[in-house]
């Protein structure tokens, strides 16, 4: 199996911080283009990028506009975003990221939800024991997903579990995580439905009247994305802004060379000293008929 490792590249905790990824063979890859969506021909798993670690708040994300893809964190109002702790929640309560080789292509209205894909790879939550790395790359077990409505795109959230976990193999649909893990999943909908509140913003919605459906579905639904992402890589839909920069799709009409994949690493500065993280990122908000009171902790 594909191990791989990542550099960092400017100042952590600032506007030029980038993670750029390389594959066992040092190669510089776009994690959104070059990592496989299946890290194996079995097919049962799937690879997850993890973006953001349990229990942090900055809001990490593949950079699908830059070429090489790296992770950066999202900028709101030209400021670093983290996502406040809406209590009881403190930051993500899971390790959050996506699957690679997957597009939510904005041109395709879903048949489920009657909305547009959000233009990103789909979203993943691992509800499994371990807290991961950023950057991290684990196989996990897809058991089922939410379709959350966020401002009018269809933003799939994939519920799986991280293979290694000692429990893995007593999860194999949804349902077990109401068994295994009693309101994990309430409490996952409770975080989608609130978490752009204390930044002014309505609660989101969701399709199926916020109910979770099943491994079958989850599957089908990353399936249709990957094709999309195929479409994508290949010409055969235009993805405006987004990067197609790859080093390992050779039929892809946007795979560039090692040496222009380094220029692109060494354009950023080298990693430097950690900035430190705002204190308000540790404030809490409590929220109650659509008001929340934010309490310094």
């Amino acid at each position: 199996m594909a191990s791989y490792s990542v550099e960092e590249r400017g100042v952590p905790n600032s506007l030029e911080y980038r993670l750029f990824f390389k594959n066992d063979k040092e190669q510089y890859i776009s994690p959104f283009h070059d990592i496989p969506m299946y890290p194996d021909d079995s097919k049962n798993v799937f690879n997850m990028i993890v973006e953001v670690p349990r229990w942090t708040n900055a809001k990490m994300e593949i950079a699908t506009k830059d070429s090489l893809n790296p992770i950066k964190q999202d900028v709101k109002k030209g400021e670093l975003r983290y996502v406040a702790n809406v209590f009881p929640h403190k930051g993500y309560i899971w390790n959050y990221g996506a699957i690679p080789q997957t597009w939510e292509y904005p041109g395709h209205k879903d048949e489920n939800t009657g909305c547009y894909g959000d233009n990103d790879p789909i979203d993943v939550c691992d509800i499994g024991s371990k807290v991961c790395t950023r950057g991290e790359v684990i196989q996990v077990k897809v058991l089922g997903t939410l379709a959350l409505i966020d401002e009018g795109e269809t933003d799939w959230k994939v519920i799986a579990i991280n293979i290694e976990d000692p429990e893995a193999a007593k999860y194999n649909n949804i349902d077990d995580v109401r068994k295994m893990k009693p309101g994990y999943l309430e409490a996952t909908v409770d975080w989608f439905t609130k978490y752009k509140v204390p930044d002014g913003k309505p609660k989101n919605q969701f399709a199926f009247n916020g109910e979770f459906k099943d491994k079958d579905f989850a599957i089908k639904i990353i399936k249709t994305t990957h094709e999309h992402w195929t479409d994508l890589v290949s010409k055969k839909k235009d993805g405006g802004g987004i990067n197609c920069a790859n080093t390992t799709v050779s039929d892809s009409p946007f795979c560039i060379s090692q040496e222009c994949a380094k220029t692109t690493v060494e354009a950023v500065a080298p990693c430097g000293t950690a900035k430190p993280i705002p204190p308000k990122v540790d404030e809490w908000f409590y929220y109650q008929k659509n008001q929340e009171l934010k309490v310094n902790v």
